[in-house]
């Protein structure tokens, strides 16, 4: 699998870090990975094209993870790319069918696509899923940020293993699905000893790859008071392992 870091930040709008977004790519299809605001601005100029995207997964329903859902959808309706679109499936927590609905509302039928077109999967939000499809399997659990926030792990048909936490606090729930994964991804919002419930310092992330035993450990998800302080630094106080600090464009292998 190769994975493209489409977007590092946050909600706050930073030049060079977009909103969440992560391309993977497992054989010959694209799993795109949140999509936060600019994310198909992003794939772009990553030379990327929207209308290969195979699968879409949410981690859970904010802004900052989902909002680019509205410009991937119209993005979708431009008749020269809906002629030829292939179907594409969404993978999100329970209570996704909900969500988009009440999405399209302000939109009318501007965010109508034909029936066969997308595909809704929807996950448990109260306890771990195991889910088949083509070339991999999505394994979720629930997460400590929101009632509707998963965490989710990709294994391709070679037993490569990508987690990625969306946000979350420190808790067992990840832990436990990032068990022995080649590369976990992981959210550091603030830097240590500015806590916020329902996120990680980068000590903490440390902590949950170190006790999960991943091979590689990438840092994403950044406020600027993180960006601020040597993110390396603090988690290498509590992980040993392979680090990599995400940058917006920065492209990663497993496998």
């Amino acid at each position: 699998m190769e994975i493209l870091i489409l977007g590092s930040g946050t909600t706050v709008p930073l030049a060079e870090r977009a909103s969440p977004a992560f391309a993977i790519f497992i054989e010959d299809q694209l799993f795109l990975m949140d999509i936060g605001p600019g994310t198909v601005r992003q794939m772009a100029i990553a030379g990327l094209r929207h209308e290969d995207v195979d699968y879409i997964g949410i981690s859970h329903f904010h802004p900052d993870h989902t909002a680019d859902l509205i410009h991937f959808i119209f993005a979708t309706r431009h008749p020269p790319v809906l002629s030829k679109r292939k179907p594409f499936t969404i993978i999100g927590p329970r209570g996704f069918n909900q969500f988009l609905r009440r999405l399209r509302r302000p939109f009318g039928n501007w965010l109508d696509l034909p029936p066969d077109l997308l595909r809704i999967e929807e996950l448990s939000t109260v306890r771990r899923n195991k889910k088949e499809f083509d070339n991999f399997t999505v394994l979720s659990a629930p997460l400590n940020h929101t009632p509707h926030s998963l965490g989710l792990r990709i294994e391709d048909r070679a037993g490569n293993s990508i987690v990625y936490s969306g946000d979350t606090g420190y808790c067992d729930g990840i832990i436990d699905l990032a068990k022995g994964a080649d590369l976990l991804i992981l959210e550091a919002s603030f830097p240590d000893g500015e806590e916020i419930m329902g996120h990680l310092t980068p000590s903490q992330a440390g902590r949950i790859a170190t006790r999960s035993g991943v091979k590689t450990l990438v840092l994403t998800h950044f406020y600027p008071e993180c960006l601020r302080s040597n993110i390396g630094s603090q988690c290498r106080n509590t992980y040993q392992g392979e680090l990599i600090v995400a940058a917006d464009l920065m492209s990663l292998s497993v496998g």
